[in-house]
Order: C-alpha cells, then sequence, then structure tokens
C-alpha cells in the first residue's frame, strides 16, 4: 500500500527535497519551496508491460524521418522568428508584459490563418467574447472562418476543440485556464503544469498547432513553473516599452528553428503592423548633420540595423556632474568616458554628460562602443559628422578598437543604406577613428562651403 509522506517541492522547476528550504537547490530560486503530500510506493514486484509491435523501439536508422512542413501564419514577421511558419503539432508558448499587445498580434494571427481558409479557435480567458469582438471589429479581424468562446475551463475548451475540430487554437492566456482534475487555484503551478501538459499532448495526438499566452513576472521572466518552458515546442518573447509604438518578438526556445531572429512590429492605431525595413526606425537624419551625433550599425539577432547615438555635453558646476543614459549600458559609458579622457586627451570629467538612442531602442552589445565614443567627442569638440559616416566597433581600455561578430554583413547593411564612410576595427586605435571621423568632418565643412560660395 502506498505510504503517504510529506515532501516538499519546488513550484518553479519540480525539484523535491524530503525536509522544507528556503531556496531551492536546483534552480537557486527564494520561497518556491512548498510542503505537498506525496505518495510513495515500493518499487518492488513492477511487472513488465507487454510492447505491441508498432511501438518497439528500433534502431534509429530505420526510423523514417517525416519532414516537417511549416504552415505560413501570413505574416512575415511572425514567420521568420518561428523559422518559415508555425508547424502543425507544435505547442508556442508568446510571453510578454501587461498591454504590449500579445492579445492583439495573436488576434492578427487567428485572422490571416482564417482569411487563408483554415478554420480557426481562439478562447479567451481574460475578456469576454464581445470585448475580443470590437478588438477584432476595430483591427479588421472579422472573418468567418474565425471562431471566438470564453471559456476558462480545460474540459470545456477540449469539448470547443472537439465541436470545432480546428486548424489552429489559441488559448489566452494558460494562467487563467483550470482543470478539475488538478487542486489550487487557476494560476497556481499545478494548474498551469495540469493545462499546459494537456493541451500539449492534445496538440500531439491531433496533430494541432496550438498557441499558449503566458503572463509574466516582475522581472520579466514566464509566471508559473520552469517546467512549463520545457512541455512547449517554441517559446517567445514580446517586447516592447508602452511609450513607444515598437514591438520586438524573439525566440527563446524553438526546435523547428533557429533562436537568433528578430521580428519586428509596430503598435497603430488599426492594430499591429509589422515592419519588414526597420532601418529608418532609429535614426534622425532629417536637415544638416548635427553634433554629437554618430550612427552605428547593430545585431538584433541575425538583423543587422543602423541606430543613431546622441551625445550631449553641458558645462556643470556640481562636484559629482551627472551621468544620464537612456537605450545604453551606463557602465559602458562611464568606461568609455575614462578612455576618451586617459587615451585620447578629451576631458568630460567637470561636464555633465548625456547619451541616448533615437527610437527607444536598447542597445547592450559591445559593437556601439566606437560610436558612443564619437558621439561624445563630437558633442565636446562641436563637430558634426557628414551623414554618410557610421561606425562600428569595441574599445579596449588600451584605446584599441577590437573587431566584433558579424562585421561584413553590418558593413554590407550599411554600404546598402549609403554609408560611405565606415569607421571600423581597421583603423586600430581611438585616436586614429577620432582623426578618420574629424577628418570627414571637416571635408564635409569645406565642401559646404564650395557650395554657398
Amino acid at each position: 500500500m502506498a505510504r503517504v509522506t510529506s515532501t516538499f517541492r519546488c513550484t518553479e522547476c519540480g525539484w523535491t527535497s524530503i525536509k522544507w528550504v528556503g531556496r531551492c537547490a536546483e534552480c537557486q530560486t527564494w520561497g518556491s519551496v512548498v510542503d505537498t503530500a506525496a505518495a510513495t510506493a515500493s518499487v518492488r514486484g513492477v511487472a513488465a508491460v507487454s510492447i505491441a509491435q508498432d511501438r518497439a523501439a528500433r534502431p534509429i536508422t530505420e526510423i523514417e524521418a517525416d519532414s516537417v512542413a511549416h504552415w505560413p501564419s501570413g505574416i512575415d514577421e511572425f514567420d521568420r522568428v518561428l523559422g518559415g511558419g508555425v508547424v502543425p503539432g507544435a505547442a508556442i508558448l508568446l510571453s510578454g508584459e501587461p498591454g504590449v499587445g500579445k492579445s492583439t498580434l495573436l488576434l492578427e494571427v487567428a485572422s490571416r490563418a482564417a482569411a487563408s481558409g483554415a478554420r480557426v479557435l481562439y478562447v479567451t480567458a481574460e475578456e469576454s467574447a464581445s470585448q475580443v469582438r470590437l478588438r477584432a471589429q476595430r483591427t479588421g479581424a472579422m472573418h468567418s472562418n474565425l471562431y471566438l468562446a470564453a471559456e476558462v475551463d480545460l474540459g470545456v475548451i477540449l469539448g470547443q476543440i472537439e465541436q470545432v475540430n480546428p486548424s489552429l487554437v489559441i488559448v489566452d492566456s494558460v494562467q487563467t485556464v483550470s482543470s478539475s482534475a488538478s487542486d489550487g487555484i487557476a494560476g497556481g503551478p499545478s494548474q498551469v503544469r495540469e493545462v499546459a501538459s494537456t493541451l500539449t499532448r492534445v496538440s500531439k495526438d491531433r496533430n494541432l498547432p496550438i498557441l499558449l499566452v503566458g503572463h509574466v513576472t516582475k522581472d520579466g521572466s514566464i509566471a508559473g513553473p520552469r517546467l512549463l518552458e520545457h512541455l512547449v515546442d517554441v517559446v517567445l518573447q514580446f517586447e516592447g516599452d508602452r511609450q513607444t509604438a515598437l514591438r520586438f518578438v524573439r525566440a527563446q526556445k524553438n526546435r523547428f528553428g533557429p533562436t537568433d531572429e528578430v521580428g519586428c512590429f509596430e503598435m497603430t492605431g488599426d492594430g499591429i503592423a509589422e515592419v519588414r525595413d526597420p532601418s529608418g526606425l532609429f535614426m534622425s537624419r532629417s536637415g544638416p548633420p548635427v553634433s554629437g551625433t554618430c550612427i552605428t550599425v547593430a545585431m538584433e539577432g541575425r538583423r543587422a540595423l543602423p541606430v543613431e547615438i546622441q551625445a550631449l555635453i553641458v558645462g556643470s558646476t556640481a562636484p559629482q556632474p551627472r551621468r544620464v543614459v537612456n537605450g545604453v549600458d551606463s557602465s559602458r559609458v562611464a568606461m568609455l568616458l575614462a578612455v576618451l579622457e586617459r587615451r585620447a586627451g578629451i576631458r568630460l570629467g567637470d561636464a555633465d554628460v548625456y547619451v541616448s538612442t533615437v527610437g527607444g531602442i536598447k542597445i547592450t552589445e559591445p559593437g556601439a562602443d566606437l560610436a558612443i565614443a564619437l558621439a561624445l567627442a563630437s558633442a565636446s569638440r562641436e563637430v558634426s559628422y557628414p551623414h554618410t559616416l557610421a561606425a562600428v566597433g569595441e574599445i579596449s581600455l588600451a584605446g584599441e578598437i577590437r573587431p566584433v561578430a558579424s562585421a561584413k554583413q553590418r558593413a554590407s547593411e550599411a554600404r546598402r543604406l549609403g554609408f560611405t564612410q565606415l569607421v571600423d576595427a581597421e583603423s586600430g586605435h581611438l585616436r586614429e577613428a577620432l582623426r578618420l571621423a574629424f577628418t570627414a568632418a571637416a571635408s564635409e565643412r569645406d565642401r559646404e562651403l564650395d557650395r554657398a560660395f
């Protein structure tokens, strides 16, 4: 007979312990170990189960490899991140902060799929059916092949799948659906585990793609047990600042494609629109050149994006001048200020320094170091670089300019956008890069004088 013992389990990763601890020894999460009643039984006397012929183990060389066919969703940027489209039988988890536009994006995916002739079931567990219809009417997502159900019970949702027999299912969201087969409230670790595992099993059995919406915690990670990410085939992160219209979709896990692709979208009054060429979103090149600006080519996944770095230097009488950054790493800006003063002779220790990117994009890679340094030098000397100059490179503490990843792709994208002068690792040192940039600025100024007279 099974013997009931007191077992402690981590709600994040499922690690178990015979005694309570404040921190999980597996995932290092504080306060996630809870007391559960687990039935333990002896493994002695377990009888072998007869295996059918079609389920018998075979050599891997004799197993046929079925080609995985991607089904295009109709949104190119969404298909780019998925690796070409939605795979039949795939369980996809889309997470993001509240209000970023997850429901709007998936409603557009459902509308495009329905317009292509597929039958789509959209299950909303957070909103009423009338609220979703109002949003669909506003965004133009109305179609007769799009079926809408407002349900929170997993059994009813499974019944809806049996009745509608759809080609695509969207559940918004997995944290608000509950199952009668599991204890706890909706959104709890046991409920989320049961709902996700059941829907994933249905997806595999029926060869039916299912898109799940997941909540995130305060630190931006996916809410619920960590097992949720292991159950699904694809984990997508929908990012974006609600103060700006730009949105990014990134793949954190993808069993059917790459994980370094990025999809760009823009929130508009009519819904969400894909941005196929975002090269002009992060630059302000209208009018004559302005001092304190420099263009760099940053990598977002496999996509090269030109980004404008802006710097402003203001004299200060405070004992501790201000250092304000937006879109770049503050520690790297502090390091570049020290390198400029020590290796290039540009003193900015007694001035307020402001550094920002255009368009609200955030750059964390070291490839933007050279553009930040050139923008700071431009603001300090009141020298404006021409619109045809771009800079890419990592700066070391010795003032050396080191090459960065995907250098050829960055240079190709810069040439395509009309940047004929690229200052990169070939200059060797920060002093040489500053000389090349100031020479280009002087040449542009001479050409403007020639045109004026």
